[in-house]
């Protein structure tokens, strides 16, 4: 099977946004998952990391994060150990040779760049990294790496939309308490149910930080089994455990 990833001619670097499928992994995690927090074969999910980035950008180091739905992004001059990962959602650097890598399966991934300036961010964004705005702070690290956030490009990778994202009244409260413009990014859905449009409301957070370049790739995860790992398919399906799959950006 072989390894595709989507990309956009906005990024003007080495990026791809890598599906499940090239890897190594059997079961529910078939066959690229790059989940280090899984319950997959850590020598299978090894391997799968090594092909990513082989594949997006051959001869650079991966370096990842642990990812905690926050709006913390730091500075990435080096590679790290994988025990020693950050409790953080966003990663910048300036440094040629660093892959940097964005986990998931649902969640929205962000890619950015600034070419002229040699900066690079990856971010990523569920809804509370969204409603908390990791994306203006990815643009504000980008920012203080010498980056001009009026000359940033973005990408919105894979990531579950509206028609397969159903959430209660709860959850679209706080969204409309923090700001009442927030209920554009919510339709009625089944009954009393709303369904949310992340990857829409990524891309205004992106707006608001003064990004005027974003490509949202309008791709689906959940219902594309074939293509890409799903949290809320997981759920759906009873499933115990579930693969991630990983976006990638190098100078």
């Amino acid at each position: 099977m072989s390894l595709n990833f989507v990309t956009t001619p906005l990024i003007g670097v080495r990026h791809g946004f890598v599906g499940r499928q090239g890897g190594v992994s059997a079961g529910i995690f078939e066959s690229l998952n790059v989940g280090l927090g899984s319950s997959d074969d850590a020598e299978a999910v090894r391997e799968n990391r090594r092909r990513a980035v082989e594949a997006v950008a051959p001869g650079a180091v991966l370096v990842t994060l642990h990812q905690v739905h926050s709006n913390i992004a730091v500075p990435v001059t080096a590679a790290f150990p994988d025990a020693e990962r950050p409790h953080a959602d966003a990663m910048v650097t300036a440094t040629p040779g660093l892959a940097l890598g964005i986990l998931t399966a649902d969640c929205a991934p962000i890619l950015l760049c600034d070419a002229e300036a040699g900066v690079i961010g990856a971010a990523h964004s569920g809804w509370k990294g969204a409603l908390n705005d990791i994306a203006g702070a990815t643009v504000s690290a980008m920012e203080a790496l010498g980056a001009r956030r009026e000359r940033i490009a973005a990408a919105i990778g894979p990531c579950i939309a509206r028609a397969s994202y159903e959430v209660d009244g709860g959850f679209r409260d706080r969204f409309t308490e923090q700001d009442a413009a927030h209920d554009g990014f919510f339709a009625r859905g089944r009954g009393d149910r709303f369904q949310f449009d992340l990857e829409g409301f990524v891309a205004m957070r992106l707006a608001a930080a003064g990004v005027r370049q974003v490509a949202a790739l309008g791709i689906d995860t959940c219902p594309d089994d074939g293509r890409w790992f799903s949290f809320r398919r997981k759920t759906h399906r009873g499933e115990l455990d579930y693969g991630r799959q990983v976006s990638v950006i190098s100078l």
